[in-house]
């Protein structure tokens, strides 16, 4: 242990071990998915950070732990962003110094029982804090929220169901902090271990009382894949093998025909004859087709990325223009001071528009649809508002053409099983390129998966739900919580403070000889 203490003195070696540490819980996510490690992920960056000499060291060990998750879980944009994605892994790892501060405060030297008590839970809430913040969309979105590394856990899912993903990352984090105690703090194992208990009884109350989606009926919903299609054309071609396998499901008794993002890449207005042959499809398949336009709208200025529903009669007037936009991706935020990001990297040219409002649409038979695009799978807050609004079934068009070979296109699906969970919704990923997917109301995974290396017309026998769950009832309540708890915190603190100030003030009492003592003795 010195001889790890003396390694450590060097603040660019302590960096550097913080960056490592910080990494870990990536591991935790698709492809790796090994969830279970998520529950001891943050230990060595707890124990690195409480051990600071300082409370600014703390921080700049909690930032470059920050730095090293973030780029980590953004590793795959290196070939597309190249040098950028380690400004953006800086800028956003940013968030993790006063967290840093947090855990050496509470956790720092030989903490008392009821220091580790107030650790159990107020540092969750920073780190919850934390997501809250780059949650906004022009951050990059909650991409990477820890929670999320459980999506295919039984349990945790019936926790997101009651508090979103936001609840299971809390739990987590306090998972880490009970196990970091136990490893380093043997005199507060008592408290440790009741948070161990209480995180038990939580789950546990959760599988137990928590309200299940009552299934009711069941629709047939086809997904099209066409797989990567590039070279000259590739727009055309790539309409003319998802136009092949569409045909495929003629005679099916299919409900709903779903293809992925920028599946047509010309504005339906433009080009008339994609629209006629959309509509042939739809009549010899006897299903709607919900296909995402790509392209320069012919009715209004700049480049929309829209979900648009065909019927055997043409278009519908069903329409939803992507709102959250994916930065760098689709626009560059403030583009006079970082447009620079085009020439060193595959950044966007012109910004995409933004739509203004979500759209729940009618795919006929009484089925309701709430469709996303990309990107947007990642916001609770958007299926949320879906299913108060009456969708049936939560749709994500997706393509990640540009991925094909990271990490990034199974995580992404992952995300629609934490959709479904939260809202008791079944939700469909269904992608150009990358990997498609349907899960059931309660988050459970319906047929086959479609990999990267797959191009097909899959059909789903998908459940659908009456009720609701408590998380679209109530929303985003563990991050109010965890608000209301640093304020809780920070209040207390400033209080002790001034009452420690106003007694070094005092002047000492006397004794009955006439020397100075200590008050109230």
């Amino acid at each position: 242990m010195k001889s790890l203490g003396h390694w450590l003195a060097s603040p660019w070696r302590r960096s550097t071990a913080a960056a490592v540490v910080g990494a870990l819980p990536v591991l935790a996510f698709p492809a790796p998915s090994l969830w279970w490690f998520a529950y001891v992920a943050l230990v060595p960056w707890i124990l690195l950070v409480r051990t600071a000499p300082t409370g600014r060291r703390a921080a700049f060990d909690g930032w470059w732990g920050g730095f090293g998750f973030m780029l980590a879980m953004h590793h795959w944009l290196l070939p597309n962003l190249h040098v950028f994605t380690f400004v953006i892994a800086a800028l956003l790892g940013a968030l993790w110094a006063p967290w840093g501060w947090l855990v050496r405060r509470l956790l720092g030297g030989v903490p008392s029982r009821g220091r580790v008590a107030a650790a159990l839970v107020v540092v969750p809430s920073g780190w919850l804090a934390i997501e809250l913040v780059r949650s906004w969309q022009g951050l990059g979105g909650p991409w990477g929220v820890l929670g999320a590394s459980q999506w295919e856990v039984g349990a945790a899912l019936r926790l997101v169901s009651v508090g979103g993903v936001w609840l299971t990352s809390f739990l987590i984090v306090a998972l880490n902090v009970a196990v970091a105690v136990l490893t380093a703090v043997r005199q507060a194992r008592v408290p440790a271990i009741a948070g161990l208990v209480a995180a038990a009884a939580a789950t546990s109350a959760a599988w137990l009382w928590a309200p299940r989606p009552d299934t009711y009926d069941r629709t047939r919903i086809a997904l099209v894949q066409p797989g990567v299609v590039s070279g000259p054309d590739s727009a055309d071609r790539r309409f003319d093998r998802e136009e092949r396998l569409t045909r495929e499901l003629a005679g099916q008794d299919i409900g709903l025909i779903v293809w992925g993002e920028s599946s047509v890449g010309f504005d339906l207005g433009d080009r008339p004859d994609l629209a006629r042959r959309l509509t042939a499809l739809s009549r010899e398949t006897g299903a709607r087709i919900l296909v995402n336009v790509d392209a320069r709208r012919s009715d209004k200025p700049g480049i929309y990325k829209s979900s648009v529903l065909i019927g055997p009669d043409g278009p519908t007037g069903d329409r939803y223009d992507k709102m959250r936009l994916v930065p760098f991706g689709e626009y560059i935020p403030a583009r006079s001071l970082l447009g620079w990001a085009t020439s060193v990297g595959e950044a966007a040219g012109e910004d995409r528009r933004k739509g203004s409002e979500q759209v729940v649409m009618d795919a006929g038979n009484g089925l309701r649809i709430g469709p996303m695009v990309c990107f947007e799978s990642a916001f609770p807050d958007m299926s949320r508002h879906l299913a108060q609004d009456g969708a049936d079934v939560l749709l994500a068009q997706s393509s990640t053409s540009t991925f094909q070979q990271s990490w990034a296109p199974g995580q992404h699906a992952s995300l629609a099983a934490l959709r479904a969970a939260e809202t008791g919704r079944p939700m469909v990923h269904a992608t150009l390129t990358g990997v498609s997917a349907v899960y059931g109301p309660d988050g459970g995974r319906v047929g086959p998966r479609l990999g990267t290396d797959t191009a097909a017309a899959q059909v789903y026998e998908v459940p659908l739900a009456h009720g609701t769950t408590l998380y679209v009832r109530f929303g985003d309540w563990p991050l109010h919580a965890a608000l209301l708890i640093l304020a809780a915190w920070g209040v207390t603190g400033v209080v002790r403070f001034r009452r420690g100030a106003r007694e070094s003030l005092e002047p000492p009492a006397r004794t009955a000889h006439g020397s100075p003592g200590r008050p109230g003795r």
